[in-house]
C-alpha cells in the first residue's frame, strides 16, 4: 500500500462539484481516500482567466502502481470533461486538473510522470491544502518537510 497524495483544481463549470466528484472518482477507481484539505480559491497561475480555482489536496491509499494510477486519473480527468490538446497552451482553464504531488518516497521521472510533482514548491495553491494535510510529510528531493517549504514560501512572498 503506497500513500499518494494528490493536488486538485478546477475553474470551469460547478467548481466544487468537480471537485466532489473528482474524490468520489478516486475513491471508486484508484484507492482509499483518507484526507481531503479544505478548498481554496486562487487565482490562475501560469495564464489569465475570469474564474479563480477552486483548489484542495488529497491524501489516498492504493495498491496500484504509478503507471496504472496515473492512467485512472486521466481516465477520470476526461469524465469529467477535461479536455487535453496537443499544440495549445500549456495552462488553461479546465473543470478538473488532478496532479500527483507525492507517490510515497518515490521519485519517478519518466515521459509522462514526475514526481514529486517539479513545481509544488513553487505554488502557494499547491502548498496551502498540503500544508494543512501533511505538514510533516518530506519532500524526498529537497530534503524538507512540507510545513517549511511553506513557511519558507510565505517569507518570500511576504
Amino acid at each position: 500500500m503506497e500513500e499518494v497524495i494528490l493536488s486538485l483544481g478546477s475553474n470551469m463549470g460547478d467548481r466544487a462539484g468537480n471537485l466532489r466528484r473528482a474524490v468520489a472518482l478516486i475513491g471508486e477507481g484508484a484507492g482509499t481516500v483518507t484526507a481531503v484539505s479544505s478548498v481554496y480559491e486562487t487565482e490562475p497561475w501560469g495564464f489569465s482567466a475570469d474564474t479563480p480555482f477552486y483548489n484542495m489536496a488529497a491524501i489516498v491509499q492504493t495498491t496500484l502502481a504509478p503507471p496504472e494510477f496515473l492512467a485512472v486519473l486521466l481516465a477520470i480527468e476526461e469524465k469529467l470533461g477535461r479536455v487535453r490538446e496537443s499544440g495549445t497552451e500549456r495552462y488553461t482553464s479546465r473543470p478538473i486538473d488532478i496532479d500527483i504531488l507525492f507517490f510515497g518516497d518515490q521519485i519517478i521521472d519518466t515521459e509522462g510522470l514526475t514526481v514529486p510533482h517539479p513545481r509544488l514548491h513553487e505554488r502557494m495553491f499547491v502548498l496551502a491544502p498540503l500544508n494543512e494535510i501533511a505538514p510533516d510529510k518530506v519532500h524526498p528531493v529537497l530534503s524538507m518537510k512540507v510545513s517549511a517549504i511553506f513557511d519558507g514560501f510565505q517569507v518570500r512572498e511576504g
